[in-house]
């Protein structure tokens, strides 16, 4: 399951609902804070790490993100921006 199928609203009774997600919005909120986006996603972000490349390095680090998931993610962010 990735960060789009896991950031995905809860209904009224807890269940996971599909819906139409902006990635820019969902860019904007990661700059903004990205520890607690990711958190949402079900990553472990240790309290205080505000640091993007610090929490990169963790994800990495810890195994929560494999290497290849990272340079996916990377190649989809150079397709944004173009």
């Amino acid at each position: 399951m990735g960060i789009f199928d896991s950031l995905g609203s809860k209904g009224q009774n807890g269940a996971s609902q599909q819906q139409q997600i902006d990635p820019r919005q969902m860019m904007q909120q990661l700059q903004a804070n990205p520890a607690a986006m990711l958190k949402q996603a079900g990553l472990t972000i240790p309290g205080g790490m505000k640091d993007p490349q610090q929490i990169i390095n963790h994800l990495l680090q810890s195994g929560q993100v494999p290497q290849a998931r990272y340079q996916q993610a990377l190649q989809m962010l150079s397709r944004f921006r173009r």
